[in-house]
């Protein structure tokens, strides 16, 4: 690395990411001041947001414009005048409305296909706001419907990484239920009752916090495709679900290569002939393979591996440079394992599901503490095509 691309990448690291507090709300906006004033007064340490996204309806879009960023109430920027805030950078254009399945803005959500586009709209500003590495989010359930907080909690859990948090404002009562109350004052600040048997209240009162919730960070399962582009809700779902427990695999040899979930590697001869050995191994739910002697010859394991392809692939199958070293009288230990750790960084490099654990290995305790290789999957999800 030259000095000019050094320095650069030392100040990268200097810098403090940027700050992105990220709300869904409805028709309640009072959980954006809410909390941004538990994160930047309440709590120790603060943590000040650099710029607020918000994601609603609508009608919450219309809400939140009028309450939060108008000349009066304005309440957002009164918050920021109370307790004397740096900017945040927060307006209209901040404010990104739900769309339908036509692309018009999303009135409300009272149906499936409503709930689906909720759903792609949170996960796709998440993945947004997640791209770039110098960025640090923390996000809130507290707003909209019920399953606008659901669907913000998983897409955090599908887009999250280390630094970013989740959370819900908390209100002591009797504030939580009053349309009026925004924050808490730094002074004085009545409430006038509003139905009988209602009381007046000073806002300077209320008790405001955070609930942390921890959560499940899935970001590294998914492929680098659903990372890259626009990808629905339900695609980013069924790609972590693929990584965690539903992976399949198929070798296809009259292709040369190696399909993980329908999406098709490209594997050299001899790789995709000793990934074809493991997978019939799997097959036939045999022990794992143990590994050729890599100091000497091993004709016992020469003579196995063959008699074993030619069972998995047929004898014509078999690549003609892993039958010419099988014939040779050469130790083969060292071959092997690089090819296989080859293989797994091509997998893993490919954009599909990141089976970094699909080769188990094993000491079988034979002579040497020889090691054992073996599939991480289940005899059912694996399969060889014949041509």
């Amino acid at each position: 690395m030259n000095e000019f691309k050094y320095k650069k990448t030392l100040e990268t690291a200097s810098q403090p990411k940027r700050r992105i507090l990220i709300c869904v709300t409805g028709l309640s906006p009072q959980i954006v001041t809410e909390t941004l004033f538990a994160l930047c007064v309440s709590q120790t340490p603060r943590w000040i947001p650099d710029e607020i996204r918000l994601i609603t309806t609508q009608r919450g879009a219309d809400n939140a414009r009028l309450t939060l960023l108008s000349d009066n109430p304005g309440w957002f920027h009164r918050l920021c005048r109370d307790w004397q805030l740096p900017p945040i950078a927060f307006d209209a254009s901040h404010i990104e409305v739900l769309q339908d399945a036509h692309g018009k803005p999303l009135e409300d959500i009272r149906d499936d296909q409503d709930n689906q586009r909720a759903a792609d709209g949170i996960a796709d500003l998440v993945r947004r706001m997640t791209e770039d590495d110098n960025t640090e989010i923390h996000a809130s359930i507290a707003g909209g419907r019920k399953t606008m907080g659901f669907f913000m909690g998983y897409a955090m859990s599908l887009w999250g990484r280390p630094q970013d948090k989740l959370s819900h404002v908390l209100i002591s009562a009797p504030f939580e239920s009053r349309p009026e109350f925004f924050y808490p004052t730094p002074t004085p600040h009545v409430i006038p009752a509003r139905a009988p048997g209602q009381d007046p209240l000073d806002a300077s009162t209320a008790k405001v916090w955070l609930g942390d919730i921890p959560f499940v960070r899935l970001r590294n399962l998914l492929p680098a495709s659903i990372k890259a582009q626009h990808s629905g809700f339900a695609q980013a779902v069924t790609a972590a679900n693929r990584a965690l427990d539903q992976v399949e695999l198929e070798v296809d040899i009259a292709q040369s290569c190696v399909r993980i979930n329908q999406q098709s590697i490209a594997l050299p001869p001899m790789q995709l002939a000793l990934l074809s050995l493991l997978v019939w191994r799997c097959q036939q739910q045999l022990p794992p393979l143990r590994a050729p002697l890599k100091e000497v010859d091993d004709p016992e394991w020469r003579a196995m591996v063959h008699r074993e392809l030619s069972l998995a692939l047929g004898e014509m199958n078999i690549p003609d440079s892993l039958e010419k070293r099988l014939h040779q009288s050469k130790p083969m230990g060292g071959t092997v394992s690089e090819q296989l750790s080859k293989m797994e960084k091509t997998l893993a490099n490919s954009g599909a599901l990141p089976l970094s654990g699909l080769i188990a290995r094993s000491n079988i305790g034979t002579r040497n503490r020889q090691q054992g290789y073996s599939l991480n999957l289940q005899a059912d999800r694996v399969r060889i095509t014949k041509p």
